[in-house]
């Protein structure tokens, strides 16, 4: 006995595994995990034994790929429309400067990274570097240029 085409697969038993991602993940993720699991019962549709049970066999791929995105989605960060300040001195969070962050915003790229990557996450330039696909002096360069640039905006904004 040998197995079927798997296009006669996903047609007999699709909307049974549709059923268990919608009951695993809900409707808005069911979709996605439910192609991630054939995608992945193709690639091993070849070295499934004949006469193997193939309902059982697509459902266990489906459980495991609704855990893979249980799991992603709670490690994943909520989208907010404002993030918060970091505390000021005095415990309250400082106000935001929408005029810095715009002239950040404005920087060239290489610029905006190593600017954000050293004096706002606390990074060393050689991490920055790497991070920027770059060498520890052309992260420096990068951080000071765009210092300047930023010195030379917002003073100009303030006068």
């Amino acid at each position: 006995m040998s197995l079927p085409p798997f296009e006669v697969v996903v047609a007999d038993h699709g909307p049974t595994v549709l059923r268990i991602c919608r009951a695993m993940v809900g409707a808005h993720d069911a979709d996605d995990v439910w192609s991630e699991t054939f995608l992945a019962a193709l690639a091993a549709y070849p070295r499934l034994e004949p006469g193997s049970n193939v309902r059982g066999w697509l459902a266990t791929i489906a459980h495991r790929k609704a855990i893979d995105r249980i799991r992603k989605s709670n490690r994943a960060p909520l989208p907010v429309d404002r993030l918060p300040e970091a505390p000021g001195r005095c415990g309250e969070p400082a106000p935001r400067d929408d005029d810095l962050w715009d002239a950040v915003a404005a920087l060239p790229t290489k610029q905006r990274g190593a600017v954000l990557y050293h004096y706002v996450a606390g990074l060393p330039y050689a991490e920055v570097g790497q991070l920027l696909d770059s060498s520890e002096a052309a992260a420096r360069r990068a951080a000071a240029d765009g210092m300047r640039a930023l010195r030379s905006t917002v003073t100009r904004e303030t006068s």
